[in-house]
């Protein structure tokens, strides 16, 4: 039923299907513990896998009979067809066994639902806002030499295009406060953010949580750079240090694609989430 939804996901590429063999994040700990089931994994106790439209147009998740509902017991409701169709093809791709943890759609839209942090937008704004201040590509470091090329030559190009983009001033400092961000810049930003649903808010800032860049979330989202490239630029100096002095084996592979699976679950969270249309029935054949 779910297959052709392949395509809907094809501008994300792999990144979350790697999901699938990457250990639990600090995040993701944190979301198994707020998530359908105490444990971490269990047994699969379901068939089939549907959506159905209730109350207010809103689309619900059927397990076999059993409406899915939150951990805080709300009946689990999406607003639209796309992002149901996301959620139950998450569901609908576990085996035996339920791994909660590679589930981040599912995640993302419990956050949404129960709102356990009980915060407001203009709170979620604010919390974005301050990763301005200590955004990674605007923290450069002074030596070594090989380093501070690197980041100009991979950072600059990013920084200069999200400046032009939204018409701010934004910088970078070597200092450890990082650069001194103007008030206008922030005022932008915050009307942008304000923008957006509560919903795409709640993937965005994930984003931004993960790769720790107002900027490069922005970039992703905006589709100037791929959840690939986004992770890389996150990672730069890491990748620069693997490079000179090697890594643990196995260790760099498995942190590098769960942030890739994380990164493109949020990012694929708020064009669902924004999405007002109604997928075409095409889209649920086989």
């Amino acid at each position: 039923m779910f297959k052709s939804l392949v395509r809907f996901y094809s501008q994300f590429g792999n990144a979350l299907s790697l999901s699938k063999v990457c250990p639990r994040s600090q995040h993701s700990q944190f979301a198994l513990k707020y998530s359908t089931a105490t444990a971490a994994e269990r047994r699969r106790f379901y068939q089939d896998v549907s959506i159905s439209q209730g109350e207010g147009g809103l689309y619900e998740i059927n397990l076999d009979r059993r409406k899915l509902k939150t951990p805080g017991g709300k009946l689990f409701t999406v607003p639209n067809e796309a992002l149901a169709i996301a959620v139950a093809t998450e569901w609908d791709a576990q085996r035996d066994t339920l791994k909660f943890y590679t589930m981040h759609l599912t995640t993302l839209c419990n956050t949404a639902l129960d709102n356990p942090t009980q915060r407001n937008k203009d709170q979620m704004i604010n919390a974005a806002l301050k990763f301005l201040e200590t955004d990674t590509i605007c923290y450069r470091v002074e030596e070594p030499l090989a380093l501070v090329e690197l980041q100009k030559n991979e950072w600059d190009p990013v920084l200069h295009w999200i400046e032009n983009r939204y018409n701010v001033t934004i910088g970078s400092s070597s200092s450890i406060l990082g650069p001194d961000i103007p008030e206008a810049t922030k005022e932008t930003f915050r009307q942008h953010l304000n923008s957006y649903n509560l919903w795409a808010l709640t993937g965005l800032e994930y984003v931004i949580t993960q790769l720790k860049s107002v900027v490069l979330s922005m970039g992703m989202i905006d589709r100037h750079l791929s959840v690939q490239e986004a992770v890389l630029l996150s990672r730069l100096e890491e990748e620069y240090q693997i490079r000179r002095w090697g890594n643990v084996e196995w260790a760099h592979d498995y942190d590098m694609y769960e942030l890739r699976a994380r990164t493109a679950a949020g990012a694929l969270f708020v064009h669902l989430s924004s999405e007002s249309s109604t997928v075409k029935r095409k889209l649920l054949q086989d």
